[in-house]
């Protein structure tokens, strides 16, 4: 059995500084290919470094909503250049975050946007991050629709409401270990609702710790496969083969196989 944790924060401490421990963790755990996610111009240049020299290992490179008040016109060309580095297979992560606003909501969707023309320009996926904003969210990425080629919505937590909306344009979903917790059960009913072929999984890692390892911290690799248990349970479907489908997802989404 292998998996591909889709979205992991690898250059975040304290995964950083014991990463040849995390990635043997992950490997004998059977998850042995990576997308560790910036967030930031220096976590996007430590991200492409990184996969340029790790087997196994891609990066996505992005601005996330809550640095979008930093980001300058000279930040968004560095991310350009940055882009189109071999190893990285998707831009992102980007979108929207109303919760917490850490950045004000114009910024944010002039990050976000400038992201997405970006994303159709290189035709690269884009990797979404959406919290508490997602009319909005779906209204700009509706005007970027025919250009861009795949967008996954991270983290995924959306209503069953919400769900049909993603399931009617098409996009994919990535579940982390939230769909594990013992309190989602709206979270499981909207997972029921995507079709396997349209689900990734990911840590988000070194946060959400998944059941029934909750308590251990920080998140990491290895643990995606309670995720992928949980959501093959939901499924009917046995482990072994809810894993070669999710892997033949993420290699698919991520253009993985063209990428040395």
């Amino acid at each position: 059995m292998e998996l591909v944790d889709t979205h992991a924060h690898l250059t975040y401490s304290p995964l950083w500084e014991d990463l040849e421990s995390v990635l043997a963790r992950s490997r004998q755990a059977g998850v042995t290919r990576w997308i560790t996610v910036g967030t930031s111009p220096e976590e996007n240049r430590r991200a492409a470094a990184c996969a340029e020299r790790t087997e196994g290992l891609w990066a996505a490179v992005g601005y996330h909503p809550h640095h979008a008040d930093e980001i300058s016109s000279e930040d968004l060309e560095l991310l350009r250049r940055t882009a189109v580095h071999p190893r990285v297979a998707a831009i992102g992560e980007t979108g929207l975050d109303y919760h917490y606003l850490h950045s004000s909501a114009d910024n944010q969707r002039r990050i976000f946007r400038a992201q997405l023309e970006l994303a159709a320009e290189l035709n690269k996926p884009v990797i979404v991050h959406i919290r508490q904003a997602f009319p909005e969210a779906m209204a700009i990425l509706d005007s970027y629709q025919s250009r861009l080629s795949r967008v996954v919505i991270h983290c995924y937590s959306g209503s069953p409401t919400e769900t049909e909306e993603v399931l009617r344009r098409g996009y994919f979903v990535s579940f982390t270990g939230i769909v594990t917790f013992k309190k989602a059960d709206l979270l499981r009913q909207s997972a029921r609702m995507m079709p396997p072929e349209r689900v990734m999984i990911e840590t988000d890692c070194p946060y959400l710790s998944p059941e029934p390892v909750r308590h251990v911290q920080p998140n990491e690799p290895a643990l995606l496969v309670h995720t992928a248990a949980k959501l093959a349970e939901l499924y009917g479907m046995p482990m072994e083969e809810f894993a070669r489908k999710m892997t033949a997802n993420s290699i698919a989404f991520f253009g993985l196989a063209q990428r040395v």
